[in-house]
């Protein structure tokens, strides 16, 4: 398993691999466009009215593309030459070439001169591909450098009891979970020991108490957080989604509703597949 299993915790790799699905994932599934949705609404509260705003680790570029919709100057970096290429023909499409600017790098060197943007987003998990704590402290305070005095810098990631309690539901993986409860990291370190397959890619899985404290450690302030799939997370998994096929549209919207109002309890964004921090440089 040795060189398959370099590969898979090569997040650069996996996602120059994953096309249009990490695009398909926030817009065709009930998880993504809660997370989407969510998301949108705290960018709505936390950004100011116009600007420049940087999309760090944008991946497929729906929220590059959303914010060039409501008017912004939009940067957005990705490490996936894969990625930028799905995001380049999405923009294209809507004709939002002039409002969009496409860098490859990574989001522990931006390569953008200090107080560059007036926002910076960190959305969909890229923070989480960064294994080494050093590295995911060194990551904030790059976000926190380019972004201009008191604006927002909002920061999503993958959660660690949400990504166990599915594991947990689905059977997955089981043997290795206590080891993963302990510190996060989902690699091929920790999965070969018990002849498991990374299915994804290298992970560190957040507890939300740990996001809240890394970025105001790096010089964060005013930091809040909030689930983003929240009560709903379990319907990561395609059967337990599988389960919603028959649902009228009303259920479904009773289903979002119901997440959208618990999202800010503190016990549900710990239990949120992915959660979001916001806060001011």
């Amino acid at each position: 398993m040795g060189d398959d299993a370099s590969q898979s915790d090569d997040p650069q790799a996996f996602y120059d691999a994953y096309g249009d699905r990490e695009w398909d994932r926030l817009e065709g599934r009930i998880d993504g466009r809660l997370e989407f949705t969510r998301t949108v609404s705290v960018l709505e509260e936390r950004l100011p009215p116009s600007g420049h705003v940087l999309d760090a680790g944008g991946g497929a570029g729906r929220y590059s593309i959303w914010l060039a919709e409501q008017g912004y100057d939009v940067t957005m970096l990705d490490l996936s030459r894969g990625q930028l290429d799905v995001a380049r023909e999405r923009i294209r499409e809507r004709g939002l070439e002039s409002s969009v600017t496409l860098l490859q790098g990574s989001i522990t060197d931006l390569g953008l001169p200090a107080n560059a943007v007036d926002a910076t987003c960190c959305l969909g998990g890229p923070l989480s591909h960064v294994l080494e704590a050093s590295d995911r402290d060194w990551a904030v305070r790059e976000l926190r450098r380019v972004t201009a005095p008191g604006g927002p810098v909002l920061v999503s990631v993958m959660g660690l009891l949400g990504a166990i309690q599915l594991y947990l539901v689905t059977g997955h993986n089981l043997e290795a979970l206590p080891e993963l409860v302990a510190d996060g990291d989902y690699d091929a370190g920790l999965l070969e020991p018990y002849g498991y397959d990374n299915e994804f890619t290298a992970t560190h899985f957040f507890r939300r108490e740990e996001l809240r404290t890394l970025l105001e450690r790096n010089g964060l302030t005013n930091v809040s957080t909030t689930g983003l799939e929240g009560l709903a997370s379990v319907f990561h998994d395609e059967r337990l989604r599988d389960r919603l096929h028959d649902v009228s549209d009303a259920e479904r919207e009773a289903i979002e509703r119901t997440v959208h109002l618990t999202s800010d309890e503190p016990a549900v964004a710990d239990l949120s597949i992915h959660l979001l921090a916001a806060g001011e440089a």
